[in-house]
């Protein structure tokens, strides 16, 4: 076969970088297409080098831009090179521009398309990743469910069950792979002065959270007040949105907070392992704080990960002030330390190239 992958952020290179070393191991051909769609060598390009991947065949430049003009032009551009590569499968992750706009290729080329992570829902159309997510979903030919949640979530929107298929999440055979590749533990702690549970972690750079001067202006102050009830140190690896948003609005860092410029993904892996809570909202980091075993508090209404507040890993700021930030903090200080991983047993990559095999292969003859 000829596999496809296409990437355009940080999320997606981690998540489908143990796809993409299983599709090598069984020797089939592989086609690595990068929309760039972060801009940021910290963001991107580093994560190719530090997980050991080889650089993407085609990268498309696109950078960032408006919802509708990113989109497009990943399109437009990713339509040649699909014409001209005739991958017999194209595999996309999660709910990005870059996502919808790979899929609509491949569905308008009549190019089967596989979605990973396919069926989640926070149910909150506010967001542009739902969108996303949900029409990908829906022009997919093979939907990767991590949960029998979203197995039943697609099967309730009218997909063919023998369409969707449970197989984990991606994100534990990286996190497992990454922990082996990462060799800096030490390093990257002392970098920063910290010690092991010594610290807290904080994650922000969703629209809803940084782009209202007065939201983000809250999220400051309850960073502020969880930092000084428990004298913990915040570290705060800063994303570019977010960055710019800072500067804005004239907002700074309140005491206790600490800037970090944008780390790379083992460094981050380390950093989330150690921290003795993590603030976010960020759904990948909900997974990794999850499968790691450390607590986790999401600055969020609502979340498309409800298996890490099932098992207990994880609990929601719905309304997010100082007043409920910090009684979220104590609930999940005070609560279970230990829980079942929900996402898989690190084997998740096998399994779709193993259904990749048996359904493309034989389609092919």
């Amino acid at each position: 076969m000829k596999i496809a992958v296409v990437v355009g952020t940080r999320p997606e290179v981690i998540k489908m970088a143990p796809v993409i070393r299983e599709i090598k191991k069984r020797g089939h051909a592989l086609l690595v297409i990068h929309s760039n769609q972060h801009y940021s060598d910290n963001m991107d390009r580093v994560f190719f080098e530090e997980l050991e991947l080889q650089a993407p065949h085609y990268n498309l430049e696109v950078g960032s831009s408006l919802h509708g003009n990113q989109t497009g032009n990943i399109l437009i551009k990713i339509e040649p090179i699909l014409l001209d590569e005739k991958p017999d499968v194209v595999l996309v992750q999660g709910d990005t521009n870059t996502v919808l706009a790979a899929a609509l290729g491949a569905a308008k080329l009549n190019i089967p398309l596989g979605h990973v992570e396919a069926g989640l829902r926070s149910y909150d159309r506010k967001m542009p990743e739902e969108t996303n997510r949900v029409v990908t979903d829906h022009i997919s030919n093979y939907a990767f469910a991590v949960t029998e949640i979203q197995k039943d979530i697609l099967i309730g929107e009218g997909h063919c069950e023998d369409t969707v298929f449970v197989v984990g999440n991606t994100i534990v055979d990286s996190t497992f792979q990454a922990l082996e590749l990462n060799k800096n533990f030490d390093d990257f702690l002392k970098k920063y002065n910290l010690s092991p549970q010594g610290y807290f972690l904080a994650t922000i750079h969703r629209s809803s959270n940084v782009d209202d001067p007065n939201q983000l202006k809250t999220v400051l102050e309850s960073l502020k007040a969880v930092s000084e009830k428990y004298s913990f140190k915040i570290l705060w690896p800063i994303h570019p949105r977010t960055k710019v948003a800072l500067t804005k609005f004239d907002l700074k860092l309140p005491s206790g907070v600490v800037e970090a410029s944008p780390t790379g993904y083992l460094e981050f892996l380390t950093l989330q392992k150690n921290a003795r809570l993590i603030l976010t909202d960020s759904g990948g980091v909900q997974e990794e704080a999850c499968i790691l075993g450390v607590p986790c508090v999401t600055l969020r209404e609502n979340t498309e990960r409800p298996e890490t507040v099932t098992v207990g890993a994880n609990v929601l700021v719905q309304k997010i002030s100082v007043e409920s930030t910090l009684e979220v903090v104590d609930q999940v200080l005070a609560g279970n330390k230990k829980w079942k991983n929900p996402f898989g047993d690190g084997k998740t990559s096998e399994r779709i190239i193993d259904i990749l095999e048996e359904r493309v292969g034989r389609a092919n003859g």
